[in-house]
C-alpha cells in the first residue's frame, strides 16, 4: 500500500533562490527535524544542465546543484530509542532549472519512495516569491507486516513537513544573506 504526502507553501523569496538552495545537496539537513541528527554522508553529484541566466543580476546564484544522475547518501536517527543511524541512498531522477527535480530512494528503510520538488515562481499581493509543493509517495517493505507501522510514518513525516514548513522562511532568509552572486 502506498502513503502520499502533499504540500504547499509560499515564500517570500526568488524562484531563482529557492530552487538554488533545495538543489543543493549540502542543505538537506536543514530542512529536517533537528532531533533527527540528518547529515550528508556523501553526494556524487552530477552537473545539471547550464543554470538559466537571470534577467537580473541581483538574481544569479552560484551554488552546487545536483542534476540528473547525483547520488546522496544521508544518514539519520529517526527513531529516539534506536541508537544506529539509518542510511539513506536517494538519486536524482528529474531535474528542470527553477521548477522541479525529482529524487527517489535507491537504498534505504522504504520499499519504494519518490520526492518532487516542484518550485514555481508566484507573486502574492505584489510581491514577488515561490510556490513550493512536495509531493512524496512511499511504499513500506515487508508487507502486512509493514503495513503495521504506516501510522508512525505517516505521524513521522507529517511532523517533518510541518517542521519544514514552518521553518522555511527563516532557512530562505539566511540563505538569502549567504548566498554568492555571479555577474
Amino acid at each position: 500500500m502506498k502513503q502520499r504526502f502533499q504540500t504547499r507553501r509560499w515564500v517570500p523569496f526568488s524562484v531563482e533562490l529557492v530552487f538554488a538552495f533545495f538543489a543543493n545537496p549540502s542543505n538537506l539537513p536543514h530542512l529536517i527535524l533537528p532531533r533527527w541528527q540528518a547529515r550528508v554522508e556523501d553526494a556524487r553529484v552530477v552537473a545539471p544542465p547550464p543554470r538559466p541566466v537571470a534577467v537580473d543580476p541581483a538574481k544569479r546564484y552560484r551554488s552546487v546543484a545536483a542534476g540528473v544522475g547525483s547520488e546522496i547518501l544521508l544518514s539519520l536517527c529517526p527513531v529516539p530509542w534506536l541508537p544506529k543511524r539509518a542510511s539513506w541512498l536517494a538519486r536524482i531522477t528529474e531535474f528542470e532549472w527553477n521548477d522541479h527535480f525529482k529524487d527517489e530512494q535507491v537504498r534505504g528503510p522504504f520499499a519504494r519512495f519518490s520526492h518532487l520538488h516542484r518550485i514555481q515562481a508566484e507573486a502574492r499581493e505584489g510581491i514577488e516569491g515561490t510556490l513550493v509543493q512536495d509531493q512524496i509517495e512511499l511504499a513500506l517493505p515487508y508487507g502486512v507486516v509493514g503495513q503495521l507501522f504506516a501510522p508512525q510514518v505517516e505521524h513521522r513525516f507529517e511532523q517533518l513537513l510541518a517542521y519544514r514548513e514552518k521553518r522555511l522562511p527563516e532557512i530562505l532568509a539566511v540563505a538569502a544573506r549567504q548566498a554568492v552572486k555571479r555577474g
